[in-house]
């Protein structure tokens, strides 16, 4: 399957495009990366569209791999049979990009060079930008006290305030580099997150064994913000509130378990008023009672996760986002 040899001062990367109906974003996203200035194996992970995207692919780039869905599996669905056979083929890094985003020529250059340079760095991301060039959306995450995550700086103007290398909590799934031995150790994405905030769960459990996210400032890619959810209603914030609990209750280390509970049930209660409000009350209480459903399959994950805990518990706390976050409608945002 392999068409690109990796030389001996090069390390092998593939980089993985989930789609879902985007056949018409996907013809910028994918040029983008094919002239990146490092060479990568691109694969798109086709989940189950009906809009033609899989004959615009093979008849427009047939060098790019391309792997079949029978359906929607979300994006950690769309994005693990990508990996895996990343790992399958030996490589060192595999890259994340979504078919609504558009990458810098150096934009890969520049996160493989940040991880060469940092081993124990399982994670880069880079600055990731609205398509206007001007204004934020992600650098990096945040995992704030109240069990909320956040984007780091989105919708701020670029001013230059977000220039400095520096680690971070965690890195968006939109356009992130991944280092494939940490992939090894701690596994893929958890399917049971589906779409929103699994991207804040991997992230999550590289923190706790060890390894490292680092923003790289000079990685740069343009998004076209919700291009996909934006057509999907309800569907954000079935998930996010999913997430949200699941988040909390799987990878949170017992002891910021208890401390923060009140804070966290704080924005869950707030989170029901303001869906209440918006008229989504019953959008909202189905993804908490589908949290509730997954309860032996979290109880599963948590145990695993914490006995393989290498860091401290001060050293999550530390890395913990202090400020009260955003209203929640303002957290619902696509990929």
């Amino acid at each position: 399957m392999r068409n690109i040899v990796s030389k001996s001062n090069q390390p092998l990367i593939y980089c993985v495009i989930p789609n879902w109906n985007g056949k018409d974003l996907l013809g910028q996203c994918l040029d983008s990366l094919l002239a990146q200035s490092h060479p990568v194996e691109v694969i798109v992970i086709d989940n189950g569209s009906t809009d033609g995207s899989t004959k615009f692919l093979t008849t427009n780039y047939p060098t790019v791999v391309s792997i079949q869905n029978d359906r929607n599996y979300g994006f950690t669905g769309g994005v693990n049979p990508g990996l895996q056979l990343a790992l399958d083929e030996g490589a060192d890094y595999v890259a994340l990009f979504n078919n609504d985003a558009v990458a810098a020529p150096d934009w890969l250059q520049e996160l493989v060079q940040t991880a060469q340079k940092h081993p124990k760095a399982g994670i880069i991301t880079g600055k990731f930008m609205r398509l206007d060039k001007k204004h934020l959306d992600s650098t990096g995450d945040f995992y704030s006290i109240y069990g909320l995550p956040l984007p780091r700086g989105r919708n701020q103007l670029d001013k230059g305030q977000y220039d400095a290398q520096t680690v971070v909590f965690g890195a968006t799934g939109g356009a992130s580099l991944y280092r494939c031995d940490m992939l090894r150790e701690i596994g893929l994405f958890d399917q049971d997150f589906f779409a929103y905030f699994e991207d804040v769960d991997i992230s999550f459990r590289a923190q706790l064994a060890g390894w490292t996210v680092r923003f790289e400032p000079k990685a740069l890619a343009y998004h076209h913000v919700g291009a996909t959810s934006s057509h999907l209603g309800t569907f954000s914030l079935y998930h996010s509130s999913k997430n949200f609990s699941l988040l909390y209750a799987r990878d949170m280390p017992a002891a910021l378990f208890f401390k923060y509970l009140p804070l966290f049930w704080y924005q869950w209660f707030r989170w029901l008023a303001t869906s209440t409000l918006r008229g989504h009350l019953w959008t909202y209480l189905k993804g908490n009672l589908r949290a509730l459903s997954l309860l032996p399959q979290t109880i599963r994950m948590r145990r695993r996760t914490q006995s393989s805990r290498k860091v401290s518990v001060q050293y999550i706390d530390d890395l913990l986002y202090r400020a009260r976050p955003p209203k929640p409608r303002h957290i619902e945002a696509g990929k």
